[in-house]
């Protein structure tokens, strides 16, 4: 039987998520009596060292011993362990250069990377990740700072609640304006991003609807790839041919940019594709967004004027009309920006307990007692610091400075 090693979170802003709760550390020991379970102490993590131990981990700093180590962001370089199985969010599949450094040392060190972010179905639908919490999150960010810019309701943040289920309790007290939101989007963020508009009494309509009407009370419609993208020649949407060849496609959403109050973006993108609007869009009379969430994160992707995250702590700024220029939030000539990558850490606890789920029911008993599967062979980017066939467009990224 394999064993399990913690890691502590070593990226900078910490992040208190955790790949197992010590209830499911618990479930794991009881289940597999052979299983050993280490744990790297911690005065960050969003459950307590000694929980660990009541649950039948073991705390210790030297995770040597451990054939597979579980992080969530991307371990610093000096905390790497030679020769050994890592599992975390490398953010490097999109080749993003701010983490060469980072893979040029898992190469070097011989490491296996298993990322969650490619643990993927046949089909590509990702199986493990935070994004529902991200979306929760992400939401409600996006309605307070729309709510302090407006001055029309005010909503407490996030991280200041216990748990998801005393979050859901302060929805019933908010009455919101009559806004329109649009949300991009169909996987995980999406439904988390929809579950908050609901519980807020937040009515969905379809597309045309939103464009064509306006409301006595506040609406949000969802806009799926389908119902954003088209193929320049064609026409049409075709979801496999836009992920193989998304250069075909325009993006059709510069249509909702007079009919929109508040933007919720939750749309996966990469390099080439379509933005969902030219940065020089929010300069025109016509463009109504005041407040844009973007949940998604990618600095200058699908949301141009997106500069760079913030901070939990601070995670709003504006973005000048005229000069393009980050500013303080809340300006009369500006446009309001939520871009901040760890959305889930203000709900650490729930967000951990459901990602661990799914590591539990999806990829732990194949790598525990298997030691692989299809499903862990597609996610593995290195095989002890070699890329592996499916990665090798990797190629340069992965030998290039």
């Amino acid at each position: 039987m394999a064993t399990i090693g913690i890691i502590r979170e070593g990226k900078i802003p910490a992040d208190n998520r955790v790949a197992l709760t010590p209830a499911q550390c618990k479930w794991l020991l009881k289940s597999f009596p052979a299983l050993r379970i280490y744990v790297q102490p911690s005065a960050t993590r969003c459950f307590a060292d000694r929980d660990y131990e009541r649950a039948g981990a073991v705390l210790s700093e030297d995770l040597s011993a451990a054939d597979y180590l579980f992080g969530i962001k991307e371990v610093p370089i000096q905390s790497l362990l030679d020769n050994k199985t890592y599992l975390f969010f490398s953010h490097t599949k999109k080749l993003q250069p701010y983490n060469q450094s980072l893979f040029h040392a898992l190469i070097q060190k011989r490491i296996t990377l298993i990322d969650y972010e490619c643990l993927e179905h046949e089909d590509g639908q990702r199986i493990i990740g935070f994004g529902f919490f991200a979306g929760v999150v992400g939401a409600h960010n996006g309605l307070l700072a729309y709510g302090k810019r407006t001055g029309l309701f005010n909503l407490e943040r996030v991280y200041k609640q216990r748990n998801f289920k005393e979050l859901i309790h302060n929805y019933f007290e908010i009455k919101l304006p009559p806004i329109k939101i649009a949300v991009t989007g169909s996987g995980r963020v999406a439904h988390g991003i929809m579950e908050v508009l609901n519980l807020m009494g937040v009515r969905e309509v379809e597309p045309d609807e939103y464009l064509a009407k306006n409301f006595s009370y506040p609406v949000y419609t969802q806009l799926k790839g389908g119902d954003l993208y088209r193929n320049r020649i064609t026409g049409g949407y075709n979801r496999e041919e836009f992920h193989a060849r998304h250069q075909d496609y325009v993006c059709l959403f510069r249509s909702y940019l007079s009919s929109t109050d508040i933007l919720l973006n939750g749309i996966y993108w990469e390099v080439g594709m379509d933005r969902l609007f030219d940065a020089t869009a929010i300069n025109q009379p016509d463009f109504r967004i005041a407040t844009i969430a973007d949940i998604t994160d990618d600095a200058f992707g699908s949301i141009p004027i997106n500069l760079g995250d913030q901070t939990i702590e601070d995670p709003v700024y504006g973005v000048d009309r005229a000069s393009l220029q980050k500013t303080a939030p809340y300006l009369s000539g500006s446009v309001d920006l939520i871009a901040v990558g760890n959305l889930p850490n203000e709900l650490p606890r729930d967000a951990s307990r459901y990602f661990g789920e799914q590591l539990i029911k999806f990829i732990l008993e194949d790598l525990l007692i298997k030691g692989s599967s299809p499903l862990l062979t597609r996610a593995t980017i290195l095989k002890e610091g070699v890329l592996t066939d499916s990665f090798a467009y990797m190629r340069n990224y992965a030998t290039s400075l």
